[in-house]
């Protein structure tokens, strides 16, 4: 690749907000081989964090019985639907936050980061409030008549979950900042904090104070609660590339406002929407009975456990393609997409090599009938097995455009897929031939087909790169001597 005098002295962000470019066999680029290991390796660590906690809640809530776990699962969907809300804002925050930064514009960057504050806290508390207000009704209209002590188990962990929706959405937002500088670091530590918050007050409210399904929902509250604090704190550090002041008066700049907007809303619908789609064939399967919600609870804890890498590679890629389009450097955009994509690849294949080979033995930990562990074996074998071949295309490659504002596109063909496929396909299949869960997983490999086919034409045709960042005005590129 030859030299670009521009992206040249435009480097990735070091502590205390210096500019280095990196120089890799003659070609000067933003971000070096330990600059993405420093970015990357954190990120698997967080995500293997988030992920492997979700198992040991199923895991122990499971103690309490096939209903305790089948209202949490079925309330933790809904969940998944409403935190999406909160993490595509915090990737649109994180996106404009990136280019900012690639185009050294450090007062801008900072200011993107309060504007994303201000929306993730207003969305947060507008969804807790609906959530408190109506999630009978939410859960009855999504999952129809199901046992009643399934709906007292979902009531119950649904109250709760609602009061940290806030606490999450800001934590979401303060690390998406972290990581949009470079410093997976942070959120890292503080994902581990959280989580080790998190199963020691499951084991205390569990085992100890038997609370039941309300102690783990408890446990998850205080947790992100902790995890908050920290990050804002850290975050207030004026020595960060980015940072916020917590103390001056937040005002809504609208200007700020929609370029976050321009790429949160549409991730916002499109998020939302795959997850309401994924609640919707969730109710097809509740209506088979409580052992295909439990089954597909436990495989859907071993499927998160297998896209670890290719979701610690979704935050990596913003960050890494969003500092190059800031800087206007597209064919450096291209080379990490390539290698990032290689990397996400290999790691997932490694991954859900091992959860398959060792399923036999780990399905062992969950106190779960006969018949629902032998069907989720089932399902995890189709998610894990076809995710080595079709994951990081369908689901890497449209962040790494997201990151070069191309949101749009990518909204467009994730909803058609979504009602083609993960709904309608999931009726046909669920419904028609009495296939429950496993009709549902078919009809999702067929959205993960259609979806790669999509992607992989709109980056070939070069389409994604059409974004120029606006030039900063002169007074807003100088912040006390300390540039991005």
């Amino acid at each position: 690749m030859e030299r670009h005098p521009e992206s040249a002295v435009k480097g990735i962000i070091r502590k205390g907000g210096s500019a280095c470019p990196q120089k890799e066999s003659g070609t000067f680029m933003l971000f070096s081989k330990q600059d993405l290991k420093r970015l990357i390796i954190p990120l698997v660590i967080e995500q293997a964090l988030a992920m492997t906690v979700g198992m040991f809640d199923t895991i122990m809530v499971s103690s309490v019985g096939e209903a305790a776990v089948s209202g949490v699962s079925l309330v933790d969907m809904v969940n998944v639907l409403l935190i999406n809300l909160f993490a595509a804002l915090a990737t649109g925050g994180a996106v404009v936050a990136s280019q900012f930064i690639g185009s050294r514009d450090r007062k801008s960057a900072c200011d993107s980061a309060r504007q994303l504050m201000i929306l993730s806290l207003v969305a947060s508390l507008l969804i807790m409030t609906l959530a408190l207000l109506l999630r009978g009704p939410i859960l009855r209209l999504l999952f129809g008549t199901i046992a009643d002590d399934v709906m007292d188990s979902a009531m119950t962990y649904f109250f709760w979950s609602a009061l940290s929706y806030p606490f999450l959405a800001l934590y979401n937002s303060g690390a998406a900042l972290f990581r949009s500088m470079g410093n997976s670091k942070i959120p890292m530590y503080s994902s581990l904090v959280m989580n080790i918050l998190n199963i020691g007050g499951n084991a205390l409210l569990l085992y100890v104070a038997h609370m039941g399904v309300a102690g783990v929902a408890i446990a998850s509250l205080f947790s992100r609660g902790v995890a908050m604090v920290i990050v804002f704190v850290l975050l207030s550090n004026p020595q960060n590339a980015v940072f916020v002041n917590f103390r001056k008066r937040f005002r809504v700049e609208w200007g700020m406002m929609k370029r976050i907007l321009h790429i949160g809303v549409p991730s916002s619908v499109e998020n939302s929407l795959f997850q309401l789609g994924r609640v919707l064939v969730v109710s097809i399967i509740a209506t088979f009975g409580t052992v295909q919600i439990a089954a597909n609870a436990v495989a859907n804890s071993y499927d998160a456990l297998g896209c670890i890498p290719g979701s610690a590679m979704n935050l990596a890629i913003i960050t890494v393609v969003g500092q190059c389009v800031g800087a206007g450097d597209y064919a450096q955009a291209k080379q990490y997409i390539k290698r990032l994509l290689t990397i996400t690849y290999l790691l997932t294949l490694v991954l859900n090599l091992t959860i398959l080979l060792t399923l036999p033995l780990t399905l062992r930990i969950y106190n779960l009938s006969a018949e629902t562990l032998a069907l989720s074996s089932t399902l995890v074998w189709i998610h894990d097995g076809f995710a080595i071949l079709l994951w990081p295309i369908a689901f890497t490659l449209p962040n790494a455009m997201r990151a070069a504002d191309d949101a749009r596109f990518t909204m467009l063909i994730s909803l058609f897929s979504m009602f083609t496929f993960r709904i309608l396909l999931s009726l046909f299949l669920a419904d028609r031939y009495s296939m429950g869960a496993l009709g549902v997983w078919i009809a999702m490999v067929a959205d993960w087909v259609f979806r790669c086919i999509c992607f992989v034409w709109r980056y070939y045709s070069g389409k994604w790169q059409k974004h120029k960042i606006a030039p900063a005005e002169p007074a807003a590129a100088d912040d006390g001597g300390n540039r991005s």
